[in-house]
């Protein structure tokens, strides 16, 4: 490292993956909840995309949603009570073991949860336009071995 050069200016002109992780995943939060706002999703915010980023429609374990997202059990839980009171998700009984809860959306969040896709999808189409269709499904098939690497299990990443 060229330590005669700011650290924040060696960072900013040659970003390493932590940074560039971060970016990418601000730039495509902000996009998605900036589009959602505008159709009536003002009140979701990135933390709640743990839980619908992984939802199914027919509902989904709690445990399962936090294995999914990295997130502990205890950062899960706070993250459903908000999407309860929200109007976004609703407690049942699974029928597959009635001990259990699955977490299923409401109206209003399959709604979000579709548009959300098709936000992502509309990311995803302009990022192969940018780069090319070979590059862009190559990038995506290295990031996706790249985190497949890394460990998938540690602290929560939620504060």
């Amino acid at each position: 490292m060229d330590y005669l050069m700011k650290r924040s200016t060696l960072k900013e002109q040659d970003p390493d993956l932590g940074i560039l992780a971060v970016q990418l995943s601000a730039r495509v939060q902000r996009e998605i909840f900036r589009r959602s706002a505008e159709h009536g999703f003002d009140d979701v915010r990135p933390r709640h995309g743990a839980v619908l980023a992984y939802l199914d429609a027919e509902g989904t374990r709690p445990g399962e949603l936090a294995r999914l997202a990295g997130r502990n059990k205890q950062t899960m839980g706070a993250i459903l009570d908000e999407l309860e009171r929200l109007g976004y998700v609703r407690r049942t009984p699974d029928p597959a073991d009635r001990r259990a809860k699955l977490i299923v959306p409401t109206d209003r969040g399959l709604r979000f949860m579709e548009l959300s896709d098709g936000i992502v999808n509309l990311i995803e189409q302009k990022l192969s336009d940018t780069l090319g269709s070979d590059l862009y499904r190559d990038f995506r098939s290295a990031l996706g071995r790249g985190v497949a690497s890394l460990p998938a299990t540690g602290h929560d990443t939620e504060g």
